[in-house]
């Protein structure tokens, strides 16, 4: 069977929906499937092996304690190529952008600003609610970006380097603890025209080892590691500059914005969609 004739299937089960929802969409899944027993299937491409993928979500679980996973296997060839395409139509985020995957190039919104992401193996395809949270607080701060230096935490696909960048922001600093995700941010830059020059890509856990003042931090991950790098974030962050946290739920809103606080943070405004919160802060 050839590499492109399949997609790996991981079988999930949960005590509620939400779990499980959460959980395919950070993992990077491709698409899913409900069976009548409540357990979830997720189907992964197989350009990564099916250890990459059971390692994602393992990594996952304890933010989601009542996931377990199943089981794990192929699913054989339909038209998977098309199925997959069709997956990712354009999205309008936001006042102002519209994300595309590259093949929908031609297609944009007349008066929207283009962000080509290729889904790929990192989390940052704009589908999910956290992503278009921080792009729309990114969006209403785009004042702040403009000719400012600004750090982009956890980055993923690169998604809100690239928003950065198209909102005027002068330089990117790209970080994220997974080294792999360098290929997929290169070619999203390329894939939006964005100069090398203007983006550095650097590996490391948060912002422990980062070097630099920013105008604008932005970090779209979970609540235990938003929360463990606020300090460093009140740190870094220049005085008049601005943090957008993204990835927590709801749920999570209060005691999140009580530890910022203690930090030096204000809250300046806040966005919710469906479960998912997130927020811009100042500091005092």
């Amino acid at each position: 069977m050839d590499e492109n004739d399949f997609w790996w299937e991981i079988e999930l089960s949960a005590d509620n929906n939400e779990d499980l929802l959460s959980i395919i969409d950070i993992s990077g899944s491709i698409g899913s499937s409900f069976s009548a027993d409540g357990n979830a299937t997720a189907y992964y491409v197989s350009s990564k092996p099916a250890e990459y993928w059971l390692e994602k979500l393992n990594s996952l679980l304890p933010f989601f304690e009542s996931v377990k996973i199943l089981r794990s296997g192929k699913i054989k060839y339909r038209s998977w190529h098309k199925e997959w395409k069709e997956a990712f139509p354009p999205l309008e985020v936001g006042e102002g952008f519209v994300v595309l995957a590259p093949w929908h190039r031609g297609t944009e919104p007349r008066g929207r600003t283009p962000l080509y992401i290729y889904p790929a193996t990192a989390f940052g395809t704009g589908y999910h609610e956290s992503t278009q949270i921080a792009l729309c607080l990114l969006e209403k701060n785009a004042d702040n970006i403009c000719g400012k230096d600004a750090a982009d935490i956890g980055a993923g696909s690169g998604i809100l380097s690239v928003a950065l960048l198209k909102l005027g922001a002068r330089f990117v600093t790209a970080l994220d603890i997974d080294p792999t995700v360098h290929d997929e941010i290169r070619n999203n830059l390329n894939e939006n025209g964005i100069a090398d020059g203007s983006v550095e890509l650097l590996t490391g856990d948060l912002l422990k080892d980062f070097r630099g003042a920013p105008g604008i931090i932005t970090a779209n991950i979970l609540y235990e590691p938003l929360c463990s790098m606020l300090p460093d974030a009140a740190r870094f962050l220049r005085k008049e500059g601005v943090a957008v946290f993204s990835g927590l739920l709801l749920r999570e809103r209060d005691d999140f914005i009580k530890r910022a606080a203690e930090v030096g943070f204000i809250l300046k405004e806040e966005l919710n969609l469906n479960e998912w919160w997130g927020a811009g802060f100042s500091l005092c």
